[in-house]
């Protein structure tokens, strides 16, 4: 009796939209296993495409990976596949592409793109499910589907983004309004995590911030004796939405452009290492979606991340101009009258 704590558990809908995307999730692993097993026999055959190419499986790579399994050998033919955004030019790539003539190794190729190609169709048909899970949540709710909102061409939609779903569209309405693709570094498929994980009823179930943080175990474990913090390490666990916003705390830490987040993270990389400042960036992403989704926060609050001096600063001058309105004070009675010429 009273022994067991709480668990959070997902409402009905969510938890079938869970089940949709962590098997999506699970075949994108299984594709990505038999994308690794071609790279090795193509490297048997001694076709160096990953040297050329950055990604084996991309539009490049798959069309010369075909036409090897179709029987050619020519590096120029096979060079001439290339597509107009390969960084490589022809000549680069067929100098890569001498094969050995190994039949052995070229079977085993065959049976690998087959079964990527097995697991992408898999996909796509995951994809449809997911799309219809979708459109039963937000057809049944008048709230969530009188909302709209335009596309982000900006956002970058890569090989593994659902293709056919407007997710930003679908996230906006899932959400009741929010958008949460207005924070830099959340992609299409940390939102679809998150819609998925927990929910906007499941983020609601939450009291504070601070206890959606917890619960993602991205909040760090202050041990205090005496007054002074013996350890302040984050515990140890994880689950698909923590290594989600992980992965957006790290994009966050790769953008060029100056952002709150992302002065934020170099500050705190500069001070306790990558590791670290991705774990802090992540707890603040899910400060911030939590104070969006509940509190209906929109996501403009640059001065929750300036600098400490820039803070002390903004609030001097509050302090200052809340002191002139109170005591009805003039530009004369400060000094600051400007005589005319």
């Amino acid at each position: 009796m009273g022994l067991l704590t709480g668990s959070f558990l997902p409402d009905g809908q969510t938890e079938e939209l869970r089940t949709y995307f962590r098997h999506r999730s699970n075949l994108l692993h299984s594709a990505a296993a038999a994308s690794k097993k071609m790279q090795k026999y193509l490297r048997l055959l001694n076709f160096r495409l990953d040297v050329v190419v950055n990604d084996i499986c991309g539009l490049t790579g798959l069309l010369i990976i075909r036409a090897i399994c179709e029987g050619e050998t020519d590096p120029k033919k096979l060079a001439s596949l290339r597509h107009g955004n390969c960084r490589k030019s022809e000549e680069e790539i067929a100098a890569a592409l001498q094969s050995n003539g190994r039949k052995d190794y070229h079977f085993a190729l065959k049976q690998e793109l087959d079964t990527y190609d097995h697991l992408r169709m898999k996909v796509e048909e995951c994809d449809k499910e997911i799309e219809k899970k979708l459109n039963e949540i937000i057809d049944s709710d008048d709230n969530k589907r009188e909302h709209y909102l335009e596309s982000k061409p900006h956002k970058r939609v890569n090989k593994n983004t659902p293709k056919d779903i407007d997710l930003n569209l679908k996230a906006y309405q899932m959400f009741e309004g929010t958008d949460l693709l207005a924070i830099e570094g959340m992609s299409f498929s940390s939102v679809l995590t998150l819609m998925s994980e927990v929910g906007i009823e499941g983020i609601r179930k939450f009291k504070t911030a601070k206890h959606f943080a917890s619960w993602l175990r991205l909040a760090p474990n202050n041990k205090v004796s005496g007054g002074k913090v013996l350890s302040s390490k984050v515990p140890k666990g994880s689950n698909r939405l923590k290594i989600a916003l992980r992965n957006a705390a790290n994009a966050i830490g790769n953008l060029k452009d100056s952002t709150p987040l992302r002065d934020f993270f170099q500050r705190i990389s500069f001070r306790k290492g990558r590791v670290s400042a991705i774990s802090a960036t992540a707890r603040k992403l899910a400060v911030i979606i939590w104070n969006m989704v509940v509190k209906g926060v929109p996501y403009i609050n640059p001065e929750g991340y300036l600098y400490l001096d820039q803070k002390r600063k903004l609030g001097l001058v509050k302090r200052i101009k809340k002191q002139i309105d109170k005591f009805g004070l003039t530009n004369q009675d400060l000094g600051l009258e400007i005589s005319s010429n």
